[in-house]
């Protein structure tokens, strides 16, 4: 908790629901990340302070076909609350039926868009962060999914990039016609979509946003690079951004949100756990996703990815590492994490970057993609799985 004597950066982000306006406080949200953000993370997350969880990316395509998977993705932790979908789409029409069908339904009380995604699988059809450089396109799938989310009370936020690249940035106007159509904010990955991940995020274009959507009273959420509650104090300081989204900072540490929430309510409070303390947040997150996935077979296949973040900066035996990558059972685990012998927390190599390093490059395109933005396009529809 923050200190009698603490001050507040940021104040509480509002989220205005059907049964009445909630606020994210703090205005700290868990990213959205393929393949991590499952509801056992969240659950994870969550108890450690985080405002908003967001789930994996799911197509609006393969929510709508409902596929098995794609309905697990958005299946919210015991007690989460609010639940909140990322959902992902080229195309007006799907888009609408999505949203329609999730408050119909009643799945979620937040929907986020995602127009940001830099992987080829996703950019080569015009989605992603390709997407909101056909401006008509880009602010007929927002209209389509803020308008049919209107009757329910589901509120709706987009998340970008600056771009596609260097020399076609597409944030400041994307923004705006978010902004005009009614999303509630506007999260903002600072980076370009021929970045990737890699080199450091453009803060400077986190401060621009704020600036520009200040007349319309819309937020800006930043992104990028906060691997810890000192990284999101000075992004708050430096952008004047109205929260925060992290993504790869909290991969194999669900503790940094109580970094981060004491960092931001002006606490000097840092959690570093020892490695006992680690393996045994381990143990359970592999419990809750066994239990999850109703399999200890694909529960211990889908936790082996999270070892190597846990154990980052640890002197670790290397067949200890080893048989971790391959581990097939919870007994197993507990056998090998039990011979771990107990260490401080590694603070200069546990706080830095982990998580995706792609390279950057030029991003994959449709053909013709960059001749015309006012081209209203029709595009090819997205895989019914969920994009990266």
């Amino acid at each position: 908790m923050a200190s009698p004597t603490s001050t507040r950066l940021l104040k509480p982000l509002l989220l205005p629901l059907a049964s009445g306006d909630h606020l994210i406080d703090p205005p700290v949200v868990l990213a959205p990340m393929a393949g991590i953000t499952n509801a056992p993370f969240r659950t994870l997350c969550r108890e450690q302070g985080a405002g908003l969880f967001v789930s994996e990316m799911v197509t609006a395509r393969a929510l709508i076909e409902r596929r098995p998977e794609t309905l697990r993705m958005i299946v919210p932790g015991k007690d989460e609350w609010p639940r909140s979908v990322q959902l992902y789409s080229v195309d007006p029409t799907t888009m609408r039926a999505a949203v329609t069908m999730i408050g119909k339904e009643n799945l979620a009380d937040h929907i986020d868009m995602n127009f940001g995604c830099p992987v080829p699988k996703v950019t080569r059809k015009g989605g992603g962060a390709a997407l909101p450089y056909k401006r008509r396109l880009f602010s007929n799938i927002v209209q389509a999914a803020v308008q049919a989310a209107q009757p329910f009370g589901i509120p709706v936020s987009v998340k970008m990039r600056i771009g596609i690249d260097s020399d076609h940035h597409t944030y400041l106007e994307a923004a705006q016609s978010a902004a005009d159509l009614g999303v509630i904010w506007v999260a903002l990955h600072a980076r370009t979509a021929a970045q990737m991940y890699e080199g450091k995020a453009d803060w400077s274009a986190i401060t621009r946003l704020v600036e520009h959507l200040k007349p319309s009273g819309v937020p800006v959420l930043g992104n990028g690079d906060i691997w810890s509650g000192a990284d999101a104090l000075r992004m708050a300081q430096e952008t004047g951004c109205a929260g925060v989204v992290v993504g790869r900072g909290c991969l194999g540490r669900p503790w940094l949100f109580a970094n981060l929430v004491a960092a931001l309510q002006g606490d000097q409070m840092e959690i570093a756990p020892t490695l006992h303390h680690v393996r045994e947040v381990m143990f359970r997150h592999a419990h809750l996703i066994v239990e999850y996935l109703e399999s200890e077979d694909r529960g211990m296949r889908d936790m082996r990815k999270h070892m190597a973040w846990y154990l980052k900066g640890f002197r670790v035996a290397r067949e200890i590492r080893h048989d971790l990558g391959m581990v097939e059972s919870l007994a197993q685990m507990r056998s090998l994490i039990d011979r771990l012998e107990e260490q401080p927390y590694p603070v200069e190599v546990g706080e830095k970057p982990r998580g995706r390093t792609s390279h950057g490059r030029p991003p994959s395109l449709p053909d013709g993609w960059l001749n015309d933005p006012d081209e209203l396009v029709h595009v090819e529809l997205e895989d019914a799985l969920s994009g990266g």
